[in-house]
């Protein structure tokens, strides 16, 4: 017969009550309860039986994640790390892909897709404040990313713009100071691109570094061939710099792999860091230093404020707005001072 609640509660030595709670995804439990339940769970092999738990609570024990694309590892491993977190509580994730096209973007909120689901978790890329009203939505709706807008939504986002001025100033301490980025996007009014640059700014001014222009360079895609395409044209330009700042893993890995070709060695000539601490970055050749940005936390913590607005019936508390923190993972490629 298979497992029940009943029998991870008896094997795990605690109540029906925390079981359900760490099936239900309820923050509140204790760490090492939680693993206590979790280990019961997988040696009985308990599997939640969502068809009467739909029918008991009116929910399909299912939610949604839209991403850009998952051809971004970033999105990716997100997308890995949210399923995880979902299992843990019971539920199934049903994985949406928009292309950051603010028409599928507006499309998906509307969809009677959804209705198999007990809430979406959304990062939106094409979406503007105009499609604000879009977000009004009569199921739960968790946001990630740095597109705000001024609607009463929960929000789960990194912090941009410390973090970018972080990797800067890390940058500067090496003794770096022509320190050329890659990924402005001039075309965003509002966004990571824009917040990462900003960042880099404030670091060269406050460490009395002057900004050039010529060491900006432009992606508005952000995958490897766009980082070696970028690294290229700065290479082109014929303007001296001795480190990279990628505004993405991906972007910093392409835009190394054309300074190698050219014969610069990493870091001695030139040190290159990124953003997003992607698994790959620790198995490149030079490994890579990176800005973690938290993804891990965000995805947890968005599945956790999912169900709590669950829980609490929809919009009867207030919307609330989380940051991750972040770290520098320092690797071969830019060494600390």
């Amino acid at each position: 017969m298979a497992a029940t609640l009943h029998d991870v509660a008896n094997l795990a030595g605690v109540s029906f009550k925390t079981v359900s709670n760490v099936v239900n995804g309820y923050p509140h439990v204790r760490p090492a309860t939680r693993e206590k339940v979790e280990r019961a769970i997988a040696e009985l092999g308990y599997k939640p039986n969502l068809s009467a738990r739909s029918l008991r609570s009116g929910r399909t024990g299912a939610i949604a994640l839209a991403v850009p694309e998952l051809n971004l590892s970033y999105f990716a491993e997100l997308a890995g790390f949210v399923i995880e977190a979902a299992e843990r509580a019971g539920l199934v994730t049903l994985v949406e892909q928009t292309g950051g096209d603010r028409a599928r973007e507006i499309a998906l909120l509307q969809s009677p897709r959804l209705r198999r689901t007990d809430g979406l978790i959304l990062s939106p890329l094409g979406m503007r404040q105009e499609d604000a009203g879009a977000l009004d939505v009569a199921f739960p709706l968790v946001l990630l990313g740095e597109r705000t807008f001024d609607w009463p939504s929960d929000h789960v986002t990194m912090d941009n713009l410390r973090a970018a001025r972080a990797a800067t100033e890390y940058l500067l301490a090496s003794g770096r100071r022509r320190i050329a980025v890659i990924g402005e996007n001039e075309d965003e009014v509002m966004g990571s691109a824009r917040l990462r640059l900003r960042g880099y700014r404030e670091a060269l001014e406050a460490g009395g570094v002057e900004y050039d222009e010529r060491l900006v360079a432009r992606a508005t895609l952000w995958h490897r061939a766009d980082g070696a395409r970028a690294m290229r044209e700065l290479l082109d330009r014929g303007v001296a710099f001795d480190a990279v700042f990628g505004f993405n893993d991906t972007l910093a890995l392409g835009a190394m792999r054309v300074l190698q070709e050219a014969g610069l060695r990493v870091p001695e000539d030139v040190a290159v860091l990124g953003f997003d601490n992607l698994d790959e970055a620790a198995y490149a050749i030079p490994s890579l230093t990176t800005v973690d940005p938290g993804r891990e936390w965000i995805a947890r913590t968005a599945v956790e404020t999912l169900l709590e607005r669950l829980r609490r019936g929809g919009g009867e508390a207030p919307p609330s707005t989380k940051l991750a923190d972040f770290t520098i993972v320092a690797r071969e490629s830019a060494p600390g001072a």
